[in-house]
Protein backbone atom coordinates (compact mmCIF):
# COMPACT_ATOMS: atom_id res chain seq x y z
CA UNK A 1 0.00 0.00 0.00
CA UNK A 2 0.74 3.36 -0.57
CA UNK A 3 -0.27 6.76 1.43
CA UNK A 4 -1.15 9.68 -1.10
CA UNK A 5 -0.77 13.04 -0.11
CA UNK A 6 -2.14 15.94 -2.34
CA UNK A 7 -0.70 19.17 -1.87
CA UNK A 8 -2.99 20.73 -3.99
CA UNK A 9 -6.18 19.48 -2.21
CA UNK A 10 -7.12 20.16 1.76
CA UNK A 11 -4.99 18.94 4.64
CA UNK A 12 -6.72 16.03 6.32
CA UNK A 13 -9.44 17.05 9.30
CA UNK A 14 -7.93 13.77 11.26
CA UNK A 15 -5.72 10.75 11.83
CA UNK A 16 -5.91 9.76 7.76
CA UNK A 17 -4.46 10.21 4.34
CA UNK A 18 -5.82 12.19 0.82
CA UNK A 19 -5.91 8.47 -0.42
CA UNK A 20 -4.57 4.81 -0.54
CA UNK A 21 -2.97 3.02 -3.02
CA UNK A 22 -2.93 -0.67 -3.59
CA UNK A 23 -1.88 -2.41 -6.88
CA UNK A 24 -4.00 -0.60 -9.87
CA UNK A 25 -6.85 0.88 -7.08
CA UNK A 26 -7.26 4.30 -5.21
CA UNK A 27 -9.32 4.65 -2.40
CA UNK A 28 -10.32 8.39 -1.74
CA UNK A 29 -11.10 9.46 1.68
CA UNK A 30 -13.92 11.77 0.96
CA UNK A 31 -13.24 15.33 0.14
CA UNK A 32 -15.47 18.17 1.56
CA UNK A 33 -15.77 21.81 0.32
CA UNK A 34 -12.94 23.07 2.03
CA UNK A 35 -10.95 25.50 0.34
CA UNK A 36 -6.83 24.17 0.46
CA UNK A 37 -5.72 28.09 0.74
CA UNK A 38 -8.03 28.95 3.94
CA UNK A 39 -8.92 25.79 5.08
CA UNK A 40 -12.42 26.68 5.37
CA UNK A 41 -15.16 25.96 3.69
CA UNK A 42 -16.03 27.87 0.26
CA UNK A 43 -19.26 30.36 0.60
CA UNK A 44 -21.94 29.69 -1.31
CA UNK A 45 -24.40 26.93 -1.37
CA UNK A 46 -24.82 23.18 -3.03
CA UNK A 47 -23.69 24.25 -6.26
CA UNK A 48 -20.48 26.53 -5.10
CA UNK A 49 -19.39 23.39 -2.46
CA UNK A 50 -20.15 20.49 -4.72
CA UNK A 51 -17.69 22.07 -7.42
CA UNK A 52 -15.26 22.39 -4.49
CA UNK A 53 -15.55 19.22 -3.52
CA UNK A 54 -14.86 17.67 -6.59
CA UNK A 55 -11.86 19.98 -7.14
CA UNK A 56 -10.28 18.62 -4.64
CA UNK A 57 -11.14 15.08 -5.61
CA UNK A 58 -9.69 15.96 -9.04
CA UNK A 59 -6.20 17.13 -6.57
CA UNK A 60 -6.06 13.50 -4.80
CA UNK A 61 -6.90 11.90 -8.26
CA UNK A 62 -3.94 13.86 -10.00
CA UNK A 63 -1.37 13.07 -6.77
CA UNK A 64 -2.11 9.29 -7.37
CA UNK A 65 -1.83 9.23 -11.49
CA UNK A 66 -5.09 8.65 -11.94
CA UNK A 67 -8.52 10.70 -13.13
CA UNK A 68 -12.36 10.98 -13.19
CA UNK A 69 -12.48 8.43 -16.21
CA UNK A 70 -10.90 6.15 -13.98
CA UNK A 71 -13.46 6.28 -11.28
CA UNK A 72 -15.07 2.76 -10.51
CA UNK A 73 -17.52 3.89 -7.76
CA UNK A 74 -18.46 7.01 -5.56
CA UNK A 75 -19.90 7.44 -2.30
CA UNK A 76 -21.82 10.79 -2.13
CA UNK A 77 -22.81 12.33 1.36
CA UNK A 78 -25.44 15.23 1.28
CA UNK A 79 -26.81 16.73 4.00
CA UNK A 80 -30.43 17.97 2.17
CA UNK A 81 -31.31 15.51 -0.24
CA UNK A 82 -33.62 18.85 -0.98
CA UNK A 83 -30.24 19.57 -2.53
CA UNK A 84 -30.05 16.36 -4.90
CA UNK A 85 -31.05 17.96 -8.36
CA UNK A 86 -28.46 20.79 -7.82
CA UNK A 87 -26.09 18.67 -6.46
CA UNK A 88 -26.59 16.29 -10.03
CA UNK A 89 -26.05 18.60 -12.54
CA UNK A 90 -22.62 19.36 -11.58
CA UNK A 91 -21.53 16.29 -10.56
CA UNK A 92 -22.46 14.75 -13.83
CA UNK A 93 -20.44 17.29 -15.77
CA UNK A 94 -17.62 15.25 -14.34
CA UNK A 95 -18.05 12.22 -13.61
CA UNK A 96 -19.11 11.51 -17.43
CA UNK A 97 -18.25 8.16 -17.31
CA UNK A 98 -20.82 7.39 -14.84
CA UNK A 99 -19.17 5.30 -12.73
CA UNK A 100 -21.34 3.11 -9.73
CA UNK A 101 -22.98 5.41 -6.90
CA UNK A 102 -24.45 5.64 -3.90
CA UNK A 103 -25.98 8.77 -2.38
CA UNK A 104 -26.84 9.15 0.97
CA UNK A 105 -28.43 11.46 3.40
CA UNK A 106 -26.41 12.48 6.62
CA UNK A 107 -27.42 14.88 9.45
CA UNK A 108 -24.05 16.63 9.01
CA UNK A 109 -21.07 16.49 8.05
CA UNK A 110 -16.95 18.03 8.87
CA UNK A 111 -17.52 21.70 9.09
CA UNK A 112 -21.53 22.05 8.69
CA UNK A 113 -20.43 21.09 5.20
CA UNK A 114 -23.60 20.44 2.22
CA UNK A 115 -21.33 18.07 0.45
CA UNK A 116 -18.61 15.34 0.98
CA UNK A 117 -17.99 12.66 -2.10
CA UNK A 118 -15.72 9.36 -1.89
CA UNK A 119 -14.49 7.19 -4.20
CA UNK A 120 -12.74 4.42 -5.93
CA UNK A 121 -10.51 4.57 -9.03
CA UNK A 122 -7.92 2.58 -10.81
CA UNK A 123 -4.53 3.48 -11.37
CA UNK A 124 -2.41 3.68 -14.51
Amino acid sequence: MKQIHAPKAPAALGPYSAAMATQNLLFCSGQTPIDPATGEVVAGGIEEQTLRVIQNLEAVLEAAGSSFEKVIKTTCFLQDMGDFAAFNAIYGKYFVSKPARSTVAVRTLPKNALVEIELIAELG
